[in-house]
C-alpha cells in the first residue's frame, strides 16, 4: 500500500502543531460561526455545539432555531434567533432567506442536528446548501438529509461531513462508489477507500471506526486514536471543533480538521 497519503497522528503529538501556536489573538479575528439546528422536540445538539464552539475559540457565534422553540428557549438562550417553522415544529421552507442572510454574516456554518424528519425541512436544507457558497459542516441527523442527495454535497467544494460509518456507507452507495464501506473493514482498507473517495469527490469526511477518528480531504487521510466511546458525543463535539478550526484556517482544511480532532480529545 502506498502510504504517502496516510498521516498518523498521536494524541500527544499533533501533526500540525504550528496551527496550535498561531491561533487568532482577538475575538475580532477568531471568526464568526452560525449554528443551525433543532425542532420542537429538542435542541440539545445546537445548544451543545454552541457551547463547544465557544470553548474552541470562535470569535462570535449565532444560533438559529425554529420558532416553534421560541417560547421554550428564548429565556434560557437569549442569544438565539428564530426562523419560520412547519406546523410539526421543524424548519419551514420560508426559513431559507433567513438561513442565507445569516450565512452571509458568518465565516462558517454548522448544521448541528436535531432537525427531525420532515420533507419540507429536507427541501430547505438542500436549497440552502446549493445556494450558500461558504464553509458548511454537517453532522448528526443533518447528514441523513444528504446521503441520497449526492450531487449538491459531493461536488460542493466547501463541505465537511462528520458522520457515522452507517451514514458514510449510505452516502457511498447513492454515489455509486465502487468500494463498500463496511463495519468490519480493517483500518488499512478504510484509509484506502477514503483516499479514493475524497480524491474523486470534493466533500471532506470525518468518521470514527472502532478506536480511530479518520479525516479525509482531497485524498489525504489522517488517523488519530481515540478513547471517545459514545457515538453521538464524538460526532457533535468533533463537528463543533472542526467548524471553528476550519473557519480559522480556510486555506488548509486538511490540517485544520486534523488538528480539530486533537482538540476534541483534549477538551
Amino acid at each position: 500500500m502506498d502510504a504517502t497519503y496516510w498521516h498518523r497522528q498521536q494524541a500527544d503529538k499533533p501533526l500540525f502543531s504550528d496551527l496550535l501556536w498561531s491561533r487568532p489573538e482577538t475575538k475580532l479575528t477568531a471568526g464568526k460561526l452560525l449554528v443551525i439546528g433543532g425542532n420542537v422536540h429538542g435542541f440539545a445538539s445546537p445548544a451543545t455545539a454552541f457551547t463547544i464552539a465557544a470553548k474552541a475559540g470562535a470569535g462570535s457565534i449565532r444560533i438559529l432555531l425554529p420558532d416553534s422553540l421560541q417560547k421554550t428557549v428564548s429565556k434560557i438562550m437569549p442569544e438565539a434567533e428564530f426562523a419560520p417553522s412547519t406546523p410539526s415544529g421543524s424548519f419551514a421552507g420560508q426559513a431559507l432567506d433567513m438561513f442565507l442572510e445569516q450565512a452571509t454574516w458568518a465565516d462558517g456554518v454548522l448544521l448541528a442536528g436535531d432537525f427531525g424528519r420532515n420533507s419540507e425541512t429536507a427541501i430547505l436544507l438542500e436549497k440552502f446548501v446549493s445556494k450558500s457558497d461558504g464553509l458548511i459542516t454537517i453532522t448528526r441527523d443533518g447528514v441523513d438529509y444528504f446521503t441520497h442527495l449526492t450531487d449538491p454535497i459531493l461536488h460542493r467544494s466547501q463541505t465537511t461531513m462528520v458522520l457515522s460509518i452507517a451514514q458514510l456507507q449510505a452516502l457511498a452507495v447513492h454515489a455509486h462508489f465502487k468500494l463498500a464501506f463496511t463495519f468490519d473493514m480493517d483500518l488499512i482498507h478504510l484509509v484506502e477507500a477514503l483516499h479514493i473517495f475524497t480524491s474523486s469527490h470534493q466533500v471532506n469526511i470525518i468518521v470514527k471506526h472502532l478506536d480511530t477518528i479518520l479525516v479525509a480531504v482531497g485524498g489525504q487521510v489522517s488517523t488519530t486514536k481515540t478513547t471517545l466511546e459514545q457515538e453521538t458525543a464524538w460526532r457533535l463535539s468533533t463537528a463543533a471543533q472542526a467548524s471553528v478550526w476550519w473557519m480559522q484556517n480556510k486555506t488548509t482544511p486538511f490540517e485544520a480538521l486534523t488538528t480539530a480532532v486533537i482538540q476534541t480529545l483534549i477538551d
